[in-house]
């Protein structure tokens, strides 16, 4: 479904299938709010999320000052990667363009926590409404914290209604 570009909403862009699953798994949540969120086509590699969000979300973004986003990729074991990312986002739009993911990949976190994707994106919401670090804590996550503490601060009233 699509978000509704007149209110607050958040587009996530998927480097991969992997990470578009752990999406699905956060659009599980109950609590979240109808609209808020809307998950883009996989782009294909790191380097081809920050090219799409440059060639096809900037503009958008300035159109529509309500746009939050999530660019989702794999850090592939670069923890500079978050810094190689931040400086393809123009500096206007930077209080409202998050990177987040797995500090090597996806398929290696749902090994070390057992679990499917689904179940993984699941937890990352819950620990987004709910406020705490569970899934956000785990050595292939936790390089996230300042992203994820800035999301909270814009985006978490944005995705959850009170419950």
């Amino acid at each position: 479904m699509s978000a509704n570009k007149f209110k607050p909403h958040v587009m996530v862009l998927p480097e991969d299938d992997a990470n578009r699953q752990l999406v699905n798994g956060f659009l599980l949540d109950s609590s979240l709010a109808p609209r808020s969120l809307q998950v883009l086509e996989v782009a294909g590699g790191w380097t081809a999320v920050l090219d799409r969000f440059k060639s096809d979300h900037i503009g958008a973004m300035n159109q529509y000052p309500l746009r939050f986003m999530v660019l989702l990729i794999d850090f592939d074991g670069h923890e500079d990667r978050l810094n190689q990312a931040k400086a393809a986002i123009p500096h206007d739009l930077a209080d409202r363009v998050f990177v987040l993911g797995a500090l090597t990949e996806p398929e290696e976190l749902r090994r070390a926590v057992r679990s499917d994707y689904e179940t993984i994106g699941s937890a990352m919401a819950k620990d987004c409404r709910e406020g705490t670090d569970t899934i956000w804590s785990h050595a292939l996550l936790r390089h996230n914290a300042s992203e994820i503490q800035r999301l909270r601060q814009y985006v978490q009233p944005i995705l959850f209604q009170p419950i």
